[in-house]
């Protein structure tokens, strides 16, 4: 019976040593209905400790799952006990608001519990607080067209609503998704095939409507001179601060990827579109299925799935590894990565 089992420990310094280990770690918990307890929480990262979004996520799964947790900011150890399988959610889950900087990425936090929830059986609708456009982490734009595209493929469904965007480390944006009962199945991405169609979406919040048409515009003489057929929209979200987003991506036969670029305090829009548009060049032109953050997203799907999934990776990196590395914790899988890290490489999941 779950909660009776001895805990899986981890070590929370290993390989990337940050929040990718925290998170795969409870999702795969609740999926499982297996303990676990972490020590050296986030061990790798600049500031040690569990952190605002890791007690989010715990105690969402918690409402889902009956676990026990315990834990606190800043603490070292967590422990997460589910006691029965998971059941769908309706729920806001806010981070709490203090001073400090502590914060959590909505994203992050609804990715986390999207493979649970399509488990359950049950429609799901969950509203959360927190950042939905960052420096290097999953943003509105592309969780939209990336990331649950993806995930459309492997037979899960999930429908997002931003509500309120939130720009940055500590804001509070709001973001509600949708999750459909889903019967994953695995993809066979080896190769790409044919472009289907690519896009970018220009986010503007409480700036001029001519700063984000400067964002289209070069990012359409951008994409002609680089040969894309790339369709730009802009979008005027609601916000409580200015902010400034740009997102690019590309959906082929088999594969998604895509990059962004976030605005700040003297950059000019076209910089920011070429900063996105050239990270996003970067995947486009090399063969591999799915760009280097797309290639962890999928994994515990595939992982669930009832069928294998083959797919290429544009450069293998140490979150991508770590990932691995919990999900074979938890289940007796075989994950087979030709590659080496800081290399493309070829990926094989079989239950």
């Amino acid at each position: 019976m779950p909660g009776l089992s001895a805990p899986i420990a981890l070590d929370g310094s290993h390989l990337e040593g940050g929040g990718a280990l925290v998170r795969t770690a409870l999702t795969m918990a609740a999926l499982t209905q297996q303990p676990v307890r972490i020590h050296n929480v986030r061990g790798n990262a600049p500031t040690p400790g569990i952190t605002t979004e890791d007690l989010t996520i715990a105690r969402a799964l918690a409402l889902a799952t009956g676990a026990e947790t315990s834990g606190a900011r800043g603490d070292h150890e967590l422990h997460f006990a589910p006691a029965r399988r998971p059941s769908g959610l309706n729920e806001s889950i806010y981070p709490p608001e203090d001073e400090n900087d502590e914060h959590a990425n909505a994203l992050v936090v609804l990715h986390s519990l999207l493979p649970v929830m399509a488990r359950t059986g049950v429609f799901s609708k969950i509203t959360c607080r927190g950042e939905t456009f960052g420096h290097g982490v999953l943003s509105y734009d592309y969780f939209l067209n990336v990331t649950l595209a993806a995930h459309r493929r492997m037979g899960l469904y999930a429908y997002p609503e931003l509500t309120l965007a939130g720009f940055g480390r500590g804001s509070r944006g709001e973001v509600r998704l949708e999750i459909e009962p889903s019967s994953l199945h695995g993809v066979d991405w080896p190769i790409r095939g044919e472009l289907i169609s690519a896009g970018a979406a220009v986010a503007t919040a409480e700036l001029s409507p001519a700063v984000a048409s400067r964002g289209v515009g070069h990012l359409e003489r951008l994409a002609q001179h680089a040969g894309v057929p790339l369709h730009v929209e802009s979008f005027d979200v609601r916000s409580r601060q200015p902010g400034a987003f740009v997102t690019v991506f590309a959906e082929f036969e088999q594969g998604f990827g895509g990059a962004t670029a976030m605005g700040r305090r003297g950059v000019r829009m076209e910089m920011l579109a070429q900063n996105a548009f050239d990270s996003f060049l970067e995947w486009f032109k090399t063969p591999s299925t799915t760009d280097g953050f797309l290639s962890d997203q999928i994994l515990i799907t595939a992982a669930m799935a009832e069928s294998e999934s083959t797919f290429t990776v544009s450069k293998l990196n140490q979150r991508f590894l770590t990932t691995v590395w919990v999900i074979k914790q938890f289940l007796p899988i075989r994950i087979t990565i030709r590659g080496q890290e800081g290399e493309p490489g070829l990926v094989t999941i079989r239950r």
